[in-house]
């Protein structure tokens, strides 16, 4: 049986490569996106443990990669306070740190380079050990910055930024004077693998005082080196005695974890998307082996029935069958899997693209994605074979002396039953959504419509009869004879046809769903906007982030400017729960109107607003006594003077601007927001504002259209990126339809040969062929996109909060129906060559 069934799988070359063009297609992805995966993960832990000292010292309320957003604030330590800890018997060294945030890196040519995927990273230099004991920073070229206007940057930087050593670079600084200049000396990577994609300003000691410090001698953040023997844990213990208030000792490891936990969460979101993706390609993948696989039993009916009157068992036969499958899944596999790191190559060139950088030798084959890979397209592959082998293995003997090797069918009776109870249950599960069940609404709906999807799938000979009856009769009032006969096909096995469209099915629902929720999105934005956008203009920055209060300054004194409203938000803690600030200044309620539901919607002095969902969440009221905590130990008591609605225009609670200030934070604007003179012309204004804010290409500046748009760019790259995946996905579907009708052609030879025996020309064979292609995508593609549109418009109610309106891309919709059916034509191309090409007589012959 062994040798019989290696025989039968190279017998059949082409039904071979096509049966495992899934399989490699899905576990491709599948093997790419756990090398990926590896690779981005091991490239930000090296960093991380790469760029950690022992211990740190540093601002209470503070955590890593907070940046600009905790607000940065004129509290300081002193030399004195270094030389104290550097003292210490548990510390070996003690290296004061001059970070800073915001600034940022402007090419030759005056644009801005990096700020659109990972952050700029500015701070002095010193040769400190990281926990390693090794440096943790490497110089790649000239040396490090002694003056106090020298700089160092990464390569990456140096190379976006068309500099080379010895030029003048161009900086924007994040407060007090905008532009910057320093000489390039040197350039650097992390210890550890690049820098993943962020950008490096290195400075001296005195030049990053100079700059974010005012030129204080004093450091905000301190490196301590443990001595030999002295665990991290004693060394923040010690430290812990002699740091001023407002500052707290903390180990390397709880430094690096916080690291880890916020680039983790981010690298969490990227990896499940690709995930994802890379499961419904798997998925997709099975519907076309279990086609495949029954097809190819109901071709080998005779053959199977010879095997069982010869004496083999039902088990031997059933066996045999999935002995090909193990084969096939194993074979194409391996290929998948080294497809899958050329995949990994490609997404870390595609994610370079965007700002992050993941080190090459990081991508590479572990035992963990190759075991996951064989495991799951294996898997996948003998699931899939398990019913259509087990249904070969029932073939009785007496069939090899049948003429008529028809396979009977079984009713869809009981598949329809069972079916139309797992919808119930589905449906049962989106309405528990709907109704508030515990747990996410959405997380309750999603798993509603995986029972739908797959139960549609399955249950498609049924529900989609319709669809096939509709196209047979269209096709052949179209086409005649070829359109009558290509409908007359797709109805003869409704099993296959179903299964067939099944794979189109999935990718155009899940299409769909994603072009409803965008839809919906991009809808919701522009009530927003048209709601509560009351400026005229508004400034932000890219990347929104806090900017020199110096652009304000310019664009204040712009003819036809007549209100400008300046806003800073930040990051602070209310008994130890984050909380988002923005501090208004009193021109803010002359542009926007925050709508009070208790008390007053415009604080003064000591007082806060707060919004109706914080509130809720922070359990305040008013006339509640509130303490802020911001970084450095910086505090502002408030009393709550009112509850507003929740609004886009200000934080969830807001104080008056110059209390920001009086609390220690050092002032930055985050969003300007302008009302135009009476009479003035809004173009020229416009036009303006932006030769104002042109010195710093960091801010953007937005109409209320323009400001909309932005916001939908944003929404639609998003969109445009899944498209592509999924895209993955049809694919594979085509392959699928490909692979069912070449071998449907085999299946039908004789008839094939009769029909040219009888009259029929080739090209309407060849039309009859992709007739019945196109009717199979077509199917797919309406239960598809009547799925997608369901599914999507129930996400969006569970949603409603942020998503306020509901919105169907019908442009979009009716794209993704002319998308199936172009791949019906193309799917059916090799196919209907192959059937206009067979010899009229053998043909009949094969009989």
């Amino acid at each position: 049986m062994l040798r019989l069934t290696l025989r039968n799988l190279l017998a059949r070359k082409v039904r071979l490569v096509m049966s495992g063009l899934a399989i490699v297609i899905g576990v491709a992805f599948l093997s790419g996106v756990l090398v990926f995966s590896t690779g981005l993960s091991t490239t930000f832990d090296s960093i991380i443990k790469g760029s950690t000292p022992d211990g740190v010292v540093r601002a209470t309320g503070s955590e890593e990669f907070e940046g600009g957003y905790s607000g940065q604030t004129q509290q300081s330590l002193s030399p004195e306070v270094v030389d104290e800890l550097a003292a210490l018997p548990e510390v070996d060294r003690a290296d004061g740190d001059v970070n800073g945030f915001g600034m940022s890196l402007l090419g030759k040519d005056g644009t801005l380079v990096g700020g659109t995927g990972a952050p700029t990273l500015a701070f002095n230099y010193h040769d400190g050990p990281n926990m390693a004991g090794d440096e943790m920073l490497l110089l790649t070229g000239g040396s490090w910055p002694q003056g106090t206007d020298e700089i160092v940057v990464d390569d990456a930087a140096a190379e976006a930024g068309d500099y080379e050593i010895g030029d003048e670079v161009t900086l924007l600084a994040p407060f007090g004077t905008l532009e910057r200049t320093a000489t390039l000396v040197g350039t650097a990577e992390f210890n550890g693998g690049g820098t993943a994609g962020a950008s490096l300003l290195i400075f001296s000691t005195e030049g990053a005082q100079e700059l974010f410090l005012g030129g204080k001698d004093a450091f905000n953040r301190v490196s301590l080196t443990a001595a030999d023997g002295v665990s991290q844990e004693d060394l923040a213990n010690a430290a812990s005695a002699v740091v001023p208030e407002g500052y707290e000792a903390v180990t390397g490891d709880k430094v690096a974890k916080e690291s880890q936990d916020a680039v983790g969460s981010f690298l969490d979101v990227i990896n499940t998307f690709l995930l994802v993706f890379a499961i419904i390609a798997v998925i997709v993948g099975g519907f076309i082996i279990v086609n495949t696989f029954s097809i190819l039993v109901a071709q080998r009916t005779r053959e199977l029935a010879l095997l069982r009157a010869l004496g083999a068992s039902r088990g031997q036969v059933t066996r045999s069958v999935l002995l090909e499958a193990f084969v096939l899944a194993l074979v194409t596999s391996t290929i998948g899997i080294g497809l899958g790191l050329m995949l990994a190559r490609g997404l870390a060139g595609i994610f370079r693209l965007v700002g992050l950088d993941i080190a090459g030798e990081t991508l590479d084959l572990g035992t963990g994605s190759v075991l996951t890979s064989y495991v799951v397209g294996i898997g996948v592959t003998m699931v899939a074979a398990y019913l259509p082998a087990r249904r070969g293995g029932k073939v009785a003997p007496v069939a090899a002396m049948r003429a008529d090797l028809t396979p009977e069918r079984g009713s869809l009776r009981r598949r329809t039953a069972i079916g139309a109870v797992v919808l119930v249950l589905g449906a049962g599960c989106a309405v528990a959504g709907l109704q508030g069940a515990p747990g996410a609404d959405a997380a309750w709906i999603g798993v509603g419509a995986v029972l739908w999807i797959l139960t549609i799938a399955a249950l498609s000979p049924v529900v989609g009869r319709p669809v096939l009856v509709a196209c047979r009769t269209l096709f052949g009032r179209v086409f005649g004879t070829p359109g009558q006969l290509a409908g007359e096909n797709a109805l003869r096995d409704p099993r296959r046809t179903g299964a067939t469209a099944s794979a189109l099915m999935i990718g155009l629902a899940l299409v769909s769903t994603i072009g409803v929720l965008a839809a919906s999105m991009n809808s919701s934005v522009d009530d927003v906007v048209d709601e509560q956008f009351t400026a005229d203009l508004l400034v932000q920055n890219t990347t929104f982030m806090p900017f020199s209060t110096e652009v304000g300054d310019e664009i204040a004194e712009v003819d036809g400017v007549e209100v400008l409203s300046r806003q800073q938000w930040v990051s602070g803690l209310l008994d130890d729960e984050r909380v988002s600030v923005a501090g208004n200044d009193e021109a803010f309620s002359r542009i926007y109107d925050l709508k009070a539901l208790e008390g007053r919607a415009v604080p003064q002095g000591k007082e806060a607003v707060v919004s109706t969902s914080a509130a809720k969440d922070l359990d305040l009221a008013v006339g509640d006594e509130v303490d802020l905590e911001f970084a450095g130990g910086a505090e502002l008591a408030v009393k709550v003077a009112g509850i507003v609605e929740d609004s886009e225009t200000s934080a969830g609670i807001a104080v008056p601007l110059s209390e920001l200030a009086s609390a220690g934070l050092l002032r930055q604007d985050s969003t300007l927001s302008i009302l135009l003179s009476p009479g003035a012309d809004a173009k020229q204004v416009q036009d303006a504002v932006e030769d104002a804010a042109a010195q710093a290409p960091i801010v953007g500046v937005y109409d209320k259209e323009g400001f909309a748009e932005q916001i939908r760019d944003q929404v639609n790259q998003l969109l445009f990126m899944i498209y592509g995946l999924l895209a993955l996905a049809i694919v594979i579907a085509v392959i699928g339809i490909v692979n069912t009708l070449g071998l449907s052609v085999i299946e039908r030879t004789r008839e094939i040969g009769l029909l040219r025996a009888v009259g029929m020309a080739r090209p309407k064979l060849r039309r009859m062929i992709t007739l019945e292609s196109v009717t199979i995508a077509v199917l797919g593609a309406v239960l598809g996109l009547a799925l997608g549109v369901l599914i999507g418009s129930l996400l969006r109610y569970s949603l409603r909060e942020d998503l306020t309106s509901l919105a169907l891309p019908w442009g979009q919709l009716v794209a993704f129906l002319v998308v199936a059916v172009v791949v019906g034509v193309l799917a059916a191309v090799v196919p209907a060559i192959r059937a206009a090409r067979l010899n009229v007589l053998q043909a009949i012959a094969s009989g």
